[in-house]
């Protein structure tokens, strides 16, 4: 069984920065892609970024290009998300997923991820 924890959460102003943490157990990370979601207020859970096991396939959100930035480090099972110039409608309770896909493949969409996290609030305030 694996375990997320992410944690980094936080409120900031328009324009600051976060990098939120997504802690793995249970499994090595290197089994599995990685994935950063969010729902904000009223809506929907939407893609933010996705990373294969290697690391060397990243895919993002049209919303959030050029701002975040996904990344991982196997040895440690963490996954992360850095996230800059932070805007009000980045406002969201932040989730990461695991899902156990080939080496190359980046795992955008929510229903093909096997594992979640709790999630975590980022509140951007303007």
């Amino acid at each position: 069984q694996v375990q997320l924890v992410e944690s980094g959460g936080g409120s900031v102003q328009a324009g600051g920065s976060l990098r939120l943490s997504c802690a793995v157990s249970g499994r090595t990370l290197s089994g599995y892609a990685m994935g950063w979601f969010r729902r904000g207020p009223g809506k929907e859970r939407e893609f933010v970024a996705a990373i294969s096991r290697s690391g060397g396939r990243i895919y993002y959100a049209d919303s959030v290009k050029g701002r975040f930035t996904i990344s991982r480090d196997n040895a440690k099972n963490t996954a992360y998300l850095q996230m800059n110039s932070l805007k009000p409608e980045d406002t969201a309770v932040y989730y990461c997923a695991a899902d156990p896909a080939p080496l190359a493949i980046v795992v955008v969409t929510v229903s093909n991820y096997d594992y979640w996290g709790q999630g975590t609030q980022v509140t951007v305030s303007s």
